[in-house]
């Protein structure tokens, strides 16, 4: 019985060396694989970036069209005379004018 058992293993062993290998190269190189998908979440790759800030500047243009908006109501009524719509046009203008330099020409 014990024979029969050494000859199995001894079978065997040459199968479950790949697998112990594997499993002692894992443990070996798991430190660095977290090291490095630590640092894939921490930085921003171009691809993402150029994402981002096109996201950005549509913002921006979205923002700027709504501040166009407000401006033509508030400068149409500054025209019939409404002194607080004068004020406000005057203010959404500076923003707008501010804006216009954080956008691509």
């Amino acid at each position: 019985m014990r024979r029969n058992l050494a000859i199995v293993v001894l079978g065997l062993a040459p199968l479950t060396g790949g697998c112990l290998a594997k499993t002692a190269f894992d443990v070996a190189t798991a430190p660095v694989r977290v090291v490095s998908q630590g640092a894939d979440w921490a930085t921003t790759s171009q691809d993402e970036a150029d994402r981002n800030r096109g996201r950005e500047i549509r913002q921006r243009e979205e923002h700027y069209g709504e501040l166009q908006r407000d401006y033509e109501k508030q400068a149409e009524r500054c025209e019939d005379g409404n002194d607080e719509a004068c004020r406000k046009a005057i203010a959404i203008r500076r923003e707008m004018e501010t804006l216009s330099e954080s956008l691509p020409r």
